[in-house]
């Protein structure tokens, strides 16, 4: 089985202290914890508006990117860097809070609509639909007229380590996607976290 050829990881999220460890930050949180593991530096690169860094995992190099632009613009940072190194959008892997699923899921998927994430709609005006997204488990507040400020707050303590134990499986599940590819990290990564969110009290 082939691996998949990634050339790109996107986190989304929002720049400034004022949002940091928010859910909608999720993404960044994810790009943060592969470049913790591989020892690589983010930095700032006006041009790219982002902070970009390139990673080696193994035999393969990958360029992270957290856009700087706030979450509705993240778009101009992802297709200034994918056309610059000249990356399809098929080698392209998009980290973001997902709404649908509980804290400690995580799913994997090619693909899609946006699903009313704003990140996500602004890219695929720009490039297109056919990335592929890590979707991070953030959980509902219930009512829609609720989730813009839930969102861009913190979560609890036990929310918070819950995203974090997601975010450590997906970190572990990417080399698998990139020697054995998508559909055996997709096995890994969902059997994991369908056992967390088992765990979790109804």
């Amino acid at each position: 089985m082939s691996g998949l050829p990634l050339r790109l990881v996107v986190g989304l999220g929002n720049p400034g202290p004022t949002y940091a460890r928010t859910r909608h930050n999720a993404g960044f949180e994810f790009v943060e914890e592969l470049a913790r593991r591989t020892g690589t530096s983010l930095r700032a690169e006006p041009r790219h508006q982002g902070e970009l860094g390139r990673m080696r995992l193994g035999a393969h190099e990958i360029w992270l990117l957290k856009p700087m632009t706030f979450m509705n613009l993240s778009g101009a940072a992802v297709q200034s860097v994918a056309g610059f190194y000249k990356i399809p959008l098929d080698a392209v892997l998009v980290a973001h809070d997902e709404l649908d699923f509980p804290p400690g899921v995580v799913r994997l998927k090619h693909g899609g609509g946006a699903g009313g994430h704003n990140g996500l709609r602004d890219i695929m005006a720009r490039l297109g639909a056919s990335f592929w997204r890590l979707r991070i488990g953030i959980g509902h507040p219930g009512a829609r007229d609720a989730v813009l400020n839930y969102v861009l707050g913190r979560p609890a303590a036990a929310d918070a380590d819950a995203i974090g134990a997601a975010l450590r499986d997906a970190a572990d599940a990417l080399p698998v996607m990139l020697q054995e590819g998508a559909q055996k990290a997709m096995n890994q990564l969902h059997s994991r976290t369908d056992a967390a969110s088992s765990d979790r009290p109804a």
